[in-house]
């Protein structure tokens, strides 16, 4: 009856040898070396008959697991009185403390190996998708409209503030010298019979007069034209207006009492 044998695939011998420490429960700083190294030969038996290729790293270990057995098991050279000082420094030397070393540091990276392994399964578990646009869902935060400014810049709009205020609050009594139709219309009157019984329009204004003085100049003249006192007519178009008294009236007694303004 033909038996197959299906063996670990390990990384390396310092891999094979955690294997068998783990798998006798054995402490890793008490290394029985007799019996850890004929597990180690077994094992490399078995891959034999298997006819599997054996890497020179397995069989490096092999013959260093089996000088440390032969120095386990060999007595100790006798000690003469020349050589105590060698034999106090060789008394506690373990020739199993630079496996030992190793096999520490490789089942720190190893376990080290294994967390990251795992990170890479949690990893692998989460799908991703590509960046979308999320501005339409951000909440609208409406512009600060001090911003950028200083709190010396807030105190000098404060400041400018109120100095206009106070302009603006100011109250100042304006005096004008106003006159009424009544008074111009005898000033035309008297202006009139001065010149004759005839004058221009832009004589009777002058250079001084204001707009307001200009509004009762033609309210005068309208009045006057209406009561019929005087006529006024051009020329030409746009020349000046000519302001004559009506014939037949002598200008005699001026009557504004209808006349309220």
């Amino acid at each position: 009856m033909k038996v197959t044998y299906k063996l670990q695939i390990f990384e390396g011998p310092l891999d094979l040898l955690l294997h068998l420490i783990d798998k006798s429960e054995i402490d890793i700083y008490n290394i029985p070396v007799k019996e850890i190294t004929d597990q180690y030969m077994e094992y490399l038996h078995s891959m034999q008959e298997l006819e599997l290729e054996i890497t020179s790293e397995f069989l490096v270990m092999a013959a260093t697991l089996l000088a440390i057995k032969s120095k386990m098991l060999l007595p100790k050279p006798p000690i003469f009185e020349d050589d105590l000082d060698a034999f106090y420094d060789d008394e506690d030397y373990d020739p199993r403390s630079e496996l030992v070393q190793k096999l520490i540091e490789y089942r720190k990276y190893k376990m080290i190996a294994d967390q990251l392994r795992e990170k890479e399964i949690e990893r692998s578990l989460i799908y991703t998708r590509e960046p979308e646009d999320l501005t339409p869902y951000m909440p609208v935060v409406p512009p600060n409209p001090v911003q950028g400014l200083q709190v010396a810049d807030l105190i000098y709009a404060f400041q400018k503030a109120l100095r206009r205020m106070a302009v603006r609050n100011m109250v100042t009594k304006i005096r004008r010298d106003e006159i009424s139709v009544k008074d111009r219309m005898r000033q035309v009157v008297d202006y009139i019979r001065q010149k004759g019984g005839t004058a221009f329009f832009s004589k009777l204004l002058g250079q001084d007069n204001s707009r307001e003085g200009i509004v009762v100049t033609f309210l005068a003249l309208l009045e006057l034209m209406k009561i019929k006192k005087i006529v006024c007519h051009q020329h030409k178009l746009f020349d000046d207006i000519v302001i004559q008294a009506n014939e037949g009236d002598e200008f005699g007694e001026l009557s504004t009492d209808e006349i309220s303004y």
